[in-house]
């Protein structure tokens, strides 16, 4: 793979680099220590006018440099280094075409739907100032109405970065029927941070009396967690010794932050992962092979725009790798706006009709045929690929 070629140039540029400084810097610090010897040789000099003593130190000096290091060795050390580093341009320029205009595709692009997937990106990362910018130049008022529930999310992530739960539990409270269509147990991960934190605090009486508040309600569900959590009031004061001490992990909070951000996209019907940043991480994996082929297809003097299908696979990573198309995997039905995928609260997925047959037309609860959990029509969603 080019990249993999240009990444050992750049090693051996790296490493050449790095013997070159050592060898230099060692040379220095030689010649240094033995013009300090010399010195010091002068001073011991009973009689400092004698020239005979000063030229004989000198001559001595002179000759232990060239020994220790020659001007030649350091010009060599120069000189290969610099080889290495003329060799890697080329190397790049070789790799990357600069002109990348040869892997385009002449399309009609839909500029209102681009500007929309641009301004929800900024919105998305937090850059607000940014989306207000692009709406309000190219005439995108429509844009902005996903701006509220990005601006909600990030006010509620500044308040968990310094371990406030408050706007957390506020939102999760106000969606609490939706997150449960979804099997989100991000209650229940909310309570048990602030539990620990109370625990932390070594406060018996207040983290008994919150686990009866607040965690009770799920102890029939996730009786397992609810014992562990518990099980830490015990240890209050000696957290390090407790068997459940993973619990006090500060990546509790990091993968509840990560949480909150899934389940806030769901809800407002975005994707996790920004469109904008897998298409351009997709088209970066994908335009080496594109340019390969456009120079090959053009030594044919054949057009590969006019091609309805690459001859070619552009192979990309698993994480840019999607499928459009569903297919039941009890009912073999392919999935279509008439029988949509459905998730169940497991995150299994089958089709629509599927789930009606299981839930004898929505009349009873049923059981995933892929793991134990049971389930309602009524708690199934509709994905979209």
């Amino acid at each position: 793979m080019e990249l993999d070629t240009l990444k050992d140039a750049f090693d051996r540029v790296v490493k050449r680099q790095k013997l070159s400084s050592f060898r230099s810097q060692e040379i220095v610090d030689q010649v240094g220590h033995e013009i300090e010897q010399a010195l010091a040789k002068i001073k011991a000099i009973n009689d400092p006018l004698s020239p005979v003593h000063l030229k004989s130190i000198l001559s001595e000096l002179k000759l232990k440099l060239n020994t220790v290091g020659p001007l030649n060795l350091l010009e060599g050390l120069q000189k290969e280094r610099n080889i290495n580093l003329s060799k890697y341009p080329k190397l790049l320029e070789k790799s990357f075409s600069p002109d990348i205009s040869k892997a385009y595709r002449n399309v009609d692009f839909d500029f209102h739907l681009v500007n929309q997937i641009v301004a929800n990106h900024f919105y998305q990362q937090g850059l607000f100032d940014l989306g207000d910018c692009l709406i309000d130049e190219a005439g995108e008022p429509e844009a902005i109405a996903i701006r509220s529930h990005f601006l909600e999310m990030y006010q509620v992530l500044e308040a968990l970065k310094v371990k406030n739960l408050g706007p957390a539990l506020n939102w999760i409270t106000l969606n609490r029927e939706k997150l449960n269509q979804n099997g989100s147990m991000l209650e229940l991960k909310l309570h048990r941070l602030q539990f620990v934190e109370i625990v932390k605090k070594g406060t018996k009486a207040d983290a008994l009396s919150y686990a009866r508040t607040h965690l009770a309600p799920f102890a029939s569900l996730h009786m397992n967690e609810f014992q562990k959590l518990v099980v830490c009031i015990i240890w209050v004061g000696k957290l390090d010794s407790c068997p459940h001490a993973e619990l006090m992990a500060p990546i509790h909070w990091e993968e509840f932050t990560q949480e909150i951000i899934k389940q806030f996209c769901s809800l407002v019907g975005q994707s996790y992962w920004s469109p904008l940043s897998v298409a351009i991480a997709a088209g970066i994996e994908g335009l080496p092979t594109l340019l390969k082929l456009a120079n090959v297809m053009a030594a044919k003097r054949q057009e590969w725009q006019e091609m309805k299908q690459l001859p070619v696979p552009v192979e990309l990573g698993k994480e840019l790798q999607f499928h459009s198309i569903f297919v039941c995997p009890v009912s073999r039905d392919q999935g279509s706006e008439e029988n949509p995928p459905m998730l169940m609260p497991c995150q299994h997925v089958l089709c629509n009709q599927s789930i009606m047959k299981l839930s004898k037309n929505t009349s009873r609860t049923f059981k995933c045929p892929y793991c134990p959990t049971e389930a309602s029509a009524a708690q199934c969603r509709q994905l979209h690929f």
